[in-house]
C-alpha cells in the first residue's frame, strides 16, 4: 500500500469498527506520530496503527511520552499525541500534560479506561482518569457509546487547536470493539481576527502619542506565526522589543531592536529599557506573574506606563497587569491591523527615533560587556565553593568549571537553525542571559509549571518533529536524574539528539534557599553521582566528560556532528563548581522563626 492510500480518509457513512474510527479521525488531523508504551487498553486500535501511517514511538516512562508530546506539537504547530495503558500508564502522564498545558500547547492525550461491565468495582488498573486532568486540559471528552468515537475524537483534536492547550480522549476499553457506522469529522479550525475596531483604534492613538514605547514579544508571537508582523510594528515605531519570559525565540536576536528577555536571568537591558517605556505593547503574552518578577536587584516593570495586551483568550487580558487597553485577537492579525493604522501617520516618538536607538544599542552594550566579565558568582557562598573547588579534582581529572563561563562557550558553539529546551533549576536558569534564537519555534522550556525531567523528553519529541535541525537540551544533574532513561528510546528508535548535563552534584535551586534563609543547614541537597557519560555508553549513546574550559566549544561541536552526520545521541557532561546564581524568587520564603526549645538554634 502507498503512503498516500495510507493517509486517505474514507468519505461519507461507511461501516467500521470504533478501533478503525478513531484512527481514521487521527488520519484525518494529520497525526503522524505518537508517544507513549503500548497496553492491552488500546491494542486493538494499535494493531492498525501503521498501515494507516501513524508510527506509535515506544517510551520509558509515559511522563517522558508526554513531553515528547509537547515537544512536537512546539516545533511543528501540530497536535502531539500521547497515549498509555489505562491506569498506571495514563497516571504517568499527568505531570507532562501540566507541563503542556501552560505551554499552550496542543496535545491531545488518549486515556484508554477500564471496561464499562466492570467499572466501580475496583478491578485491575482501574481508576477515574477525567478529575486527575481537568485542571490541566482545555476540553475533556468521554466516549458514551462506541458509535460516538469519531465524533468525541475529532472534536478533541479541534478543540485543542483552537483553545490552544492539552484535550482528554477518554475511551472505555471495550468500546474500540463492535460494529458501527459512522462518517469521519472533517477537522475544524478557527480563522482567528485582529481584535476589535474600537480596541485596536484606541490602541493605535495611544501608539501615535508615545515617546518611548516597547513591545514584549511572548508566547502568542510564536504559536501565530508572527515574528514578521513583530518586527514590521517595531521597525514602525523604532521600539526596543523584549521577550518575554522563556520566549527567547519570539524575536530573532540579530535584529537592532532585539534587547533579550524579561524575568528570572533575563537580560538587564530589557529590564532597564521597560523600565522607562510609557507605553507597552505585550503581544502575545498574558503577563504572567514569575515572568515579570523583579530581578538582578532591578523592579523594572514600569509604574506608569500604558500597557497595551493583546492575546487570543480574553481571560488573560488585564488578569496580572493592570492594562489600558486590551485586544482579544491573534498576535499575528492585531500586529499587522496597528502596523496598518501607523503607516503614514506622523508619530511623537518619530522625533526622537536616534536617541532612543542609540538609548538600545547603549544598553545591549553594556549587558554583552557584564556577561562576558560575569565568570563565577560573587556572593560568599559561591566564593567559598569556588575556593573549596579549586582543591578538589573531578574524577575526570580536570577541574570544575564556572558555569556562566560554560554557558558562555556553550552559545559561541551553537549551531544555525538549533533547538534547545531547558529543564528547571539554577543553572539552567541562569542560561536564560545566554539563550539566543534568530527564529521561533527554537526554545522550550517548563513554562509555569516549572517541573524537573523536562528538557530532554521535550527535545526527543522536537527531534521527532524537525530530524533535520540540531536538537539539545540543558539538564542540572538532579533534573536529569529524572529523565537518563529515555536515552534508551534515543538509541532504540534512532532518534539522535544533544544533552548538556551540568553535574555539580547539588540540587542548586533548592539549596540555594537553605543558604539564603537557613543558614547552611543543607538537608536532601546533596548529590552523590556516578559519571553520566559512562552511564550513557552503557545506555548505547556516546559520552564526553568536560572538565576544561577550552573542551566545552569542541565537546558540542563533536556531539551535534555525531547528532547530525552520525545519527548518534550523545550526552555531555560538564564537570561544575558548586557556586549558585540567585534564586528564583526572594519573597518567596521568610526567616524561620521557633519557639520550641529543642529547635531554638534552627534559625
Amino acid at each position: 500500500m502507498s503512503e498516500q492510500d495510507r493517509r486517505t480518509v474514507v468519505s461519507g457513512p461507511h461501516k467500521m469498527t470504533p478501533s478503525e474510527a478513531f484512527v481514521e479521525t487521527m488520519v484525518a488531523n494529520g497525526v503522524t506520530d505518537m508517544f507513549g508504551i503500548m497496553g492491552s487498553a488500546f491494542m486493538d486500535a494499535m494493531d492498525i496503527f501503521a498501515p494507516a501511517g501513524i508510527r506509535l514511538i515506544p517510551v520509558v516512562h509515559e511522563q517522558g511520552a508526554g513531553h515528547m508530546a509537547d515537544g512536537f506539537s512546539r516545533v511543528s504547530g501540530r497536535h502531539g499525541v500521547v497515549i498509555g495503558q489505562n491506569g498506571p500508564g495514563i497516571s504517568n502522564c499527568v505531570t507532562s500534560i501540566a507541563a503542556a498545558y501552560w505551554a499552550h500547547s496542543p496535545v491531545v492525550i488518549v486515556t484508554p479506561e477500564t471496561g464499562t461491565m466492570t467499572m466501580g468495582l475496583g478491578g485491575f488498573q482501574e481508576c477515574k482518569q477525567l478529575p486527575m486532568f481537568q485542571e490541566f486540559t482545555k476540553y475533556q471528552g468521554h466516549v458514551t457509546h462506541p458509535a460516538r468515537m469519531a465524533e468525541y475524537t475529532g472534536r478533541c483534536f479541534d478543540r485543542a487547536m483552537s483553545e490552544m492547550g492539552p484535550t482528554q480522549l477518554n475511551i472505555p476499553r471495550d468500546y474500540f470493539y463492535g460494529e458501527i457506522t459512522c462518517e469521519i469529522p472533517k477537522p475544524s479550525r478557527l480563522d482567528r481576527g485582529a481584535g476589535g475596531e474600537a480596541s485596536l483604534n484606541e490602541a493605535a492613538e495611544l501608539l501615535a502619542t508615545a515617546k518611548f514605547p516597547v513591545i514584549i514579544s511572548g508566547g502568542g508571537v510564536v504559536m501565530a506565526d508572527a515574528v514578521e508582523e513583530c518586527k514590521a510594528l517595531a521597525e514602525r515605531l523604532g521600539a526596543p522589543v523584549v521577550n518575554s519570559y522563556l520566549h527567547n525565540d519570539s524575536f530573532p536576536a540579530s535584529h537592532p531592536l532585539w534587547c533579550g528577555p524579561l524575568g528570572y536571568q533575563g537580560s538587564k537591558a530589557a529590564m532597564k529599557l521597560i523600565s522607562q517605556a510609557d507605553v507597552v505593547v505585550a503581544l502575545g503574552s498574558r503577563l504572567g506573574p514569575f515572568g515579570t518578577l523583579p530581578q538582578h536587584g532591578m523592579d523594572y516593570w514600569p509604574k506608569n506606563a500604558k500597557i497595551i495586551q493583546i492575546d487570543a483568550d480574553n481571560k488573560m487580558l488585564g488578569l496580572v497587569k493592570k492594562i489600558s487597553v486590551g485586544i482579544c485577537g491573534d498576535a499575528k492579525a492585531a500586529a499587522k491591523a496597528l502596523t496598518w493604522r501607523l503607516t503614514g501617520r506622523s508619530l511623537e516618538c518619530d522625533a526622537n527615533r536616534e536617541q532612543r536607538f542609540a538609548k538600545v544599542q547603549a544598553e545591549k552594550d553594556a549587558w554583552e560587556r557584564e556577561l562576558d566579565e560575569w565568570t563565577h558568582e560573587r556572593d560568599p557562598f559561591s566564593l567559598d565553593m569556588i575556593e573549596e573547588n579549586a582543591k578538589e579534582k573531578p574524577f575526570s581529572g580536570g577541574e570544575y568549571l564556572h558555569p556562566r563561563q560554560v554557558l558562555r562557550e556553550l552559545e559561541k558553539a551553537m549551531p544555525p537553525d538549533v533547538m534547545v529546551s531547558t529543564d528547571i533549576g539554577n543553572i539552567n536558569s541562569v542560561a536564560n542571559s545566554y539563550l539566543r534564537f534568530e527564529k521561533p519555534r527554537s526554545f522550550f522550556a517548563a513554562m509555569s509549571f516549572g517541573n524537573c525531567g523536562y528538557a530532554f523528553p521535550t527535545i526527543i519529541g522536537a527531534k521527532v518533529a524537525a530530524p533535520h535541525r540540531p536538537a539539545v537540551s540543558y539538564a542540572g544533574d538532579g533534573a536529569w536524574g529524572m529523565s537518563l532513561m529515555e536515552t534508551m528510546t534515543c538509541v532504540r528508535h534512532s532518534i539522535p539528539v544533544t544533552a548538556v548535563v551540568f553535574h555539580n552534584r547539588q540540587w542548586g535551586a533548592e539549596k540555594k534557599n537553605q543558604v539564603d534563609f537557613y543558614n547552611r543547614r543543607f538537608v536532601a541537597g546533596e548529590l552523590d553521582n556516578q559519571s553520566f557519560a559512562e552511564i550513557a555508553r552503557a545506555m548505547g549513546a556516546e559520552g564526553i566528560t568536560v572538565d576544561r574550559l577550552e573542551d566545552v566549544g569542541p565537546a558540542l561541536k563533536k556531539a551535534i556532528d555525531l547528532q547530525m552526520n552520525h545519527g548518534k545521541t550523545c550526552i555531555i557532561e560538564i564537570m561544575c563548581t558548586r557556586e549558585l546564581g540567585d534564586p528564583f524568587r526572594r519573597d518567596a520564603l521568610s526567616k524561620p522563626v521557633r519557639f520550641l526549645d529543642k529547635y531554638k538554634d534552627y534559625v
